[in-house]
């Protein structure tokens, strides 16, 4: 027998089943990354995570026969309603058994949810905040997922949705780079030396985390700004802001953070990230009591670098602004000896930064679906 649970979230043992259950379907999928539990149940917690503070959502678990088989979470992000005149609601979050009922039953659950709201279509996944990765994965089933900032799933998840009417809304490409292989034109290192000769625009380098640490609200700032023409943006509130910046701080090596400035104001800015999957496999998502050991040793010895998030202010772009920041990519990858590289999730609708990587010799591997469907 199935029925579906709408969790307390204020009941640690109801988190913590939630938590676990990806766990049972991927534990012998060597290319699964398991979450940070930690993060999962502070993104479960109304007192902490900053989305609460604006938005609402609810959580559902299908238990069949006693276990739990599945789990859906269903969003309403007021803000990003708000800014693009629609009323949606979100998913993020599904895992369920290779069952069409299971997977009906969530839904519905969730539909019902929603259209008590007001309500009239379902997208997802897109998760609570920035750096939660978008999507199902439709392509690349080989491939280890990026650390958490992208889905790893079965190929049978986007079937269920296909099943119940969902349809393509947009699609996340991700592209592989071999370091060897990167080699920008060199009227793009005489464009980014030129800029930064006048004195249009600079790289700022940082020699500190606490440095990282003073320029962050700057660099929230900026983020803020430069997305706001993609499909995904909505406003980020100042603890949105705050709360991306503690994440990036948490789990960056300063020195593969960079941005770029226009006098002391950050224009553009190129994220970084040392991939430590391999510890989060090893230590099953628990940071403690060795977990946050191993990814610390494993940021120094891995040869894969994650570029999530770069991007320039419009007004800058034309103005050797990308040069700049294509050059600072190159040498991100190559001076930390990196042999791999991975541009996460650029949207398909980012016409002109998809092109740039394909033409810096990034090759697509990956692809991340958002699906859609009326309710």
């Amino acid at each position: 027998m199935l029925n579906i649970e709408k969790i307390d979230t204020s009941s640690k043992s109801h988190v913590r089943r939630f938590v676990e259950i990806p766990f049972q379907f991927y534990e012998n999928t060597p290319q699964w990354v398991p979450p940070i539990r930690m993060d999962v149940e502070t993104t479960l917690n109304r007192k902490k995570h900053p989305f609460y503070q604006h938005s609402d959502a609810d959580f559902f678990i299908a238990v069949r026969d006693g276990k739990d088989v599945g789990r859906l979470a269903v969003l309403e992000n007021k803000n990003y309603n708000n800014y693009h005149g629609v009323k949606k609601a979100q998913f993020y979050f599904f895992e369920s058994e290779e069952n069409q009922e299971t997977a009906e039953a969530l839904f519905e659950s969730a539909f019902d949810w929603a259209k008590a709201r007001g309500l009239d279509t379902m997208f997802g996944p897109k998760g609570f905040a920035a750096l939660d990765g978008y999507g199902i994965l439709v392509e690349g089933y080989e491939h280890r997922q990026m650390m958490t900032m992208m889905n790893y799933n079965h190929p049978y998840i986007p079937k269920m949705l296909e099943k119940m009417g969902f349809e393509k809304e947009v699609d996340f490409v991700s592209c592989y780079i071999a370091a060897k292989d990167v080699k920008l034109p060199e009227r793009v290192y005489r464009i980014a030396d030129r800029v930064q000769e006048r004195g249009t625009l600079g790289v700022k380098r940082f020699k500190s985390k606490k440095e990282l640490i003073e320029w962050a609200p700057r660099i929230g700032r900026a983020y803020n700004e430069t997305f706001i023409h993609n499909w995904e943006y909505a406003p980020l509130t100042d603890a949105e802001i705050q709360y991306i910046v503690d994440t990036i701080v948490a789990i960056a090596d300063y020195r593969l953070i960079k941005i770029i400035v226009h006098g002391e104001d950050v224009v553009g800015f190129l994220f970084g990230f040392a991939d430590v999957s391999a510890a989060l496999q090893r230590s099953k998502g628990r940071l403690f009591p060795f977990g946050i050991i191993d990814i610390l040793i494993e940021m120094k010895r891995t040869k894969w670098i994650s570029l999530n998030g770069e991007g320039i202010l419009e007004q800058f772009q034309g103005r050797g602004g990308n040069a700049l920041l294509y050059a600072e990519m190159e040498r991100t990858v190559k001076d930390y000896h990196f042999e791999h590289a991975d541009m996460t999730q650029v949207a398909e609708t980012a016409v002109q930064m998809r092109n740039d990587l394909i033409n810096l010799g990034g090759k697509p591997y990956k692809n991340h679906r958002i699906f859609t469907r009326k309710i």
